[in-house]
This record gives C-alpha cells, sequence and structure tokens, in this order.
C-alpha cells in the first residue's frame, strides 16, 4: 500500500473546499435551489439560530458593490465545504470507493444526507416531500458539481505537494 501524506492531503483538501465552495456558490447564482421568501432566512441561517445564535448575528452581512453580502452564512458555507473537502481528500486514500464518479456520487450522498435527510430532520429545511423539485434539481447537480471539483483539485494539489504525477 502506497504511503499517504496526511499533511498534503490536508493542504489539498483545504484548497479545494475553498475553490468549490466557490463554485458551489456560483451554482445557486444561476440555479437558485430557494425562492426568495425561503431565502430570507437561509439555511446556514437558520441552523444557527436553532443552535441560540441570534437573529442580529445569523443575519449579519457587508456591504461590497452596494450590495449587502451575508458573511456569517458565507463562514457556514465555506466551512462546510472546506470540511467535507478535507474530509474526501484524506478519506480516499483509504477507501478508493468514494471516488466512484470522480466525487460526483459523494456528492450526491452529502446532499441526500443533509438535504433529504438531516435538515429535515431537524427543522432547519422542509420535509424532502415539501421541497419544490426546483430545490431537488438545483441542490442534487450543484453537490455534484462541488465534489467534483474538490475530486480534481485535491488530486492534483495532492499530486504537487508529493510529486507524484
Amino acid at each position: 500500500m502506497t504511503r499517504v501524506d496526511l499533511k498534503a492531503a490536508v493542504i489539498a483538501g483545504t484548497v479545494a473546499g475553498v475553490a468549490s465552495g466557490l463554485v458551489k456558490l456560483g451554482w445557486e447564482n444561476i440555479l437558485p435551489p430557494r425562492t426568495p421568501e425561503r431565502d430570507q432566512t437561509n439555511p446556514p441561517q437558520r441552523l444557527l439560530e436553532q443552535l441560540g445564535v441570534p437573529e442580529k448575528v445569523t443575519h449579519a452581512t457587508y456591504t461590497y458593490s452596494n450590495q449587502q453580502m451575508p458573511w456569517v452564512s458565507f463562514m457556514i458555507h465555506f466551512g462546510f465545504s472546506t470540511s467535507f473537502a478535507l474530509l474526501y481528500s484524506v478519506a480516499e486514500h483509504y477507501a478508493p470507493v468514494i471516488r466512484a464518479g470522480q466525487g460526483t456520487l459523494f456528492g450526491l450522498g452529502v446532499w441526500s444526507a443533509f438535504h433529504l435527510g438531516i435538515m429535515p430532520a431537524m427543522g432547519t429545511v422542509p420535509s424532502a416531500k415539501d421541497q419544490p423539485a426546483e430545490e431537488h434539481f438545483s441542490e442534487a447537480l450543484g453537490h455534484m458539481a462541488w465534489m467534483w471539483t474538490n475530486h480534481i483539485i485535491s488530486d492534483e494539489v495532492y499530486r504537487d505537494l508529493t510529486n507524484t504525477k
């Protein structure tokens, strides 16, 4: 078995997570998963509120180009993205099956677990049957694109760091 350079895998996953977080944000600008009404408090904001974080914090923004940008939501978004990219980048060396479909099946699994199971069970989002088809479509494909990005970038960065081209 080839020795895994854990430090390189962690760095690769972190880099991939930031980049893939940007990809996922871009995806949601093209195919918004939620209606404007449902997005007034988005899932990251709702989750934090469920944990007792006050609305004045969860809805905190910064201004850029005359637009209010939800920095707290972005922190949760990039934290989630980077955590799963890091997990994927390390785990793929020990359980290569998660690489199936270049990470797209792993992305579908994450979407299914969180958007169809965990978050509805917690009351963070409506039950899967009460979510619009557009939300399922956007989130499922977005998670596939997100994890494919993680796969491509983490593999390339890992190879560069370990000189294993």
